[in-house]
């Protein structure tokens, strides 16, 4: 698996777009790693202090995370280095998918991802550079459907990712309105945990869990777990956290989610982030699952965690450990050799396999078919790991592996 990863890192890729904006001093990068199948997937972030080889690092991980959500195309990822609360952050992305609209309309596909809505930026500013659907380039690429279907399909698309969520199975309040695009990561890093425990022997319910991250993924992923019946007792975020020994309640959860401000977690009694940060490595628990920023969680943390009878982590985040390396880096394996460790490609592909999804011909639409095809991509994947190695450890080397040897 090491041999196959150094390669597969170390090719270059085969298109990398560079934009500096002529009215602010953001800029911005398009990287292609491969046009595997005609065309290439993978959303548009922005934060400040970002560079290109993050944009690379994530175009390689997409990569990878196709090879389980499908479709079979090559990863891609656009990244803007700008503050995103700078009032001219409108402007900026509206001058950059205009630049970058060529690529939309023959080859690649991108949607939200840090920072960057999907429904309130993504979709209406690329209509107005003229392209169809932020989607249209994987369409075109690797597709190539006659105009018609294409037509249906991208309205099939249109309609799937901006749909509200109507069932309470998957939705904490069908009055607020919460779309499939706002539930469906973090669903998918709960079902992670549930297959793996059906899979690899135990079950969630009564298992304790900490999330870190409040934002769409976190809060979702931590919802969908006490929903299963986990004891959730422990909440970090950027702003604070929470902490509660023997589990809040499903409807403590619900209300932390409904209650949330924008990404950030809200309640009357948070604690303050640098105790939250001291106080929730010392936890016990049997369930993490790490959904804020990359390459936050340090060996420290994670060790602690593991002394403390951690049993599953469940990456929301995309390379949550703090290593410099790509994808497969010391803490990474450390974690992987000691505990189960369910890699990000498979239990947060929840929003590529959704879009994967509605390119398909004529989908059912209903809340119960989108999940549960999510969930399933899911399971098999895990399935498909466990075939290869029953073991608990060294789950995500074996996924890894697999997905390695479907790219070179």
């Amino acid at each position: 698996m090491k041999d196959l990863l150094k390669k597969y890192e170390e090719k270059s890729p085969e298109i990398v777009f560079n934009w500096k904006d002529p009215e602010t001093d953001a800029e911005g990068w398009t990287v292609i790693n491969s046009l595997r199948g005609g065309a290439a997937g993978g959303g548009t972030r922005m934060r400040k202090g970002l560079d290109m080889n993050e944009v690379l690092s994530l175009a390689k991980t997409m990569e990878v995370k196709f090879t389980v959500s499908g479709p079979a195309i090559g990863g891609a990822k656009s990244g803007i280095n700008f503050d995103p609360k700078d009032p001219r952050k409108k402007g900026v992305l509206e001058r950059w998918y205009k630049a970058v609209s060529p690529l939309l309309k023959s080859y690649y596909g991108t949607g939200g991802d840090l920072n960057v809505d999907e429904i309130h930026e993504v979709i209406p500013i690329t209509e107005d550079c003229g392209v169809w659907h932020p989607q249209e380039g994987v369409f075109n690429g690797h597709f190539k459907p006659t105009e018609a279907d294409k037509i249906n399909r991208i309205g099939q698309l249109r309609q799937g990712v901006i749909k509200v969520v109507e069932s309470k199975q998957y939705s904490p309040d069908i009055l607020r309105k919460y779309t499939v695009a706002d539930m469906i990561t973090g669903y998918g890093v709960a079902e992670a945990v549930k297959h793996y425990y059906e899979i690899y022997g135990g079950q969630v319910e009564g298992k304790k869990a900490i999330v870190q991250g409040f934002g769409n993924v976190g809060s979702a992923a931590a919802y969908y777990l006490a929903q299963m019946g986990a004891k959730v007792v422990a909440i970090i975020d950027i702003s604070g956290g929470l902490i509660n020994e023997d589990g809040f309640r499903l409807e403590e959860i619900r209300e932390l989610f409904l209650n949330k401000d924008g990404n950030a977690l809200r309640a009357e009694n948070l604690i303050p982030f640098e105790e939250m940060n001291e106080r929730v490595w010392q936890l016990h628990s049997e369930i993490f699952a790490p959904c804020a920023a990359s390459r936050l969680i340090t060996k420290e943390q994670i060790d602690s965690l593991i002394n403390k009878g951690l049993e599953v982590v469940s990456c929301g985040a995309n390379v949550p450990f703090a290593d410099k390396e790509i994808f497969f880096g010391d803490i990474m394996e450390y974690t992987d050799q000691r505990i189960s460790l369910i890699p990000d490609f498979i239990s947060n592909c929840g929003m590529a396999r959704v879009f994967a999804y509605f390119m398909e011909r004529r989908v059912e639409m209903t809340d119960e078919a989108i999940f549960s095809d999510t969930s399933e991509t899911i399971r098999k994947a895990l399935q498909n790991t466990f075939k290869r190695s029953a073991a608990k450890t060294n789950i995500s080397s074996t996924a890894f592996e697999i997905a390695l040897k479907q790219l070179i």
